[in-house]
């Protein structure tokens, strides 16, 4: 049972951070032209196209996207909160604040990861291949979270670093979480 509890949950959460990346990816105006944006495009379209009849974006943000990695996420936590209330491992009285909690706060720490993710990447092509197709979008996604830390972080010796104190606050974060 469990080894099947662990595959759904990674499919889910794939899914559920391809749907987040192409969210945050709109947001902070990436470009989807490249293979990153080609790969997200087309793994989430089953369930952002059919979303975007009902829920159109607006303020600048693809809302069907953070709908249905929602919506996904959502499903499977209740099932498996659902099942551990059938077993009489969870008492009955919270469920529905608990799912919704859980929710939340995965999608909140799958958010953090593809941040992390994404700072690590872009740290590791500036010294590899800055020119890499990857550098451009992994720029585009972080810069938001670098730019302020760079006003406050200067250059040591030619070395930026503001990834590295970017990464130790989500890391922070996610202890919250």
């Amino acid at each position: 049972m469990q080894a099947i509890v662990f595959l759904f949950d990674a499919i889910v959460s794939f899914f559920c951070a391809l749907l987040l990346l192409r969210f945050m990816m709109q947001a902070m105006r990436v470009s989807f032209a490249g293979q990153i944006g080609d790969f997200v495009i087309k793994l989430t379209n089953w369930a952002v196209k059919p979303l975007r009849r009902v829920i159109p974006g607006a303020g600048g943000f693809d809302w069907a996207s953070l709908i249905a990695a929602l919506a996904l996420q959502l499903l499977f936590t209740g099932i498996i909160v659902g099942a551990a209330t059938r077993f009489g491992e969870v008492e009955g009285a919270g469920v529905i604040p608990m799912i919704l909690w859980l929710t939340i706060r995965t999608l909140l720490r799958l958010s953090v990861y593809i941040l992390i993710g994404g700072l690590i990447l872009q740290a590791v092509l500036s010294w590899v291949n800055p020119y890499s197709p990857l550098s451009a979008p992994a720029h585009q996604l972080t810069r938001p979270i670098l730019d302020p830390i760079r006003r406050v972080v200067p250059l040591i010796s030619g070395i930026d670093l503001s990834p590295l104190v970017a990464i130790l606050l989500l890391q922070a974060v996610l202890m919250l979480l």
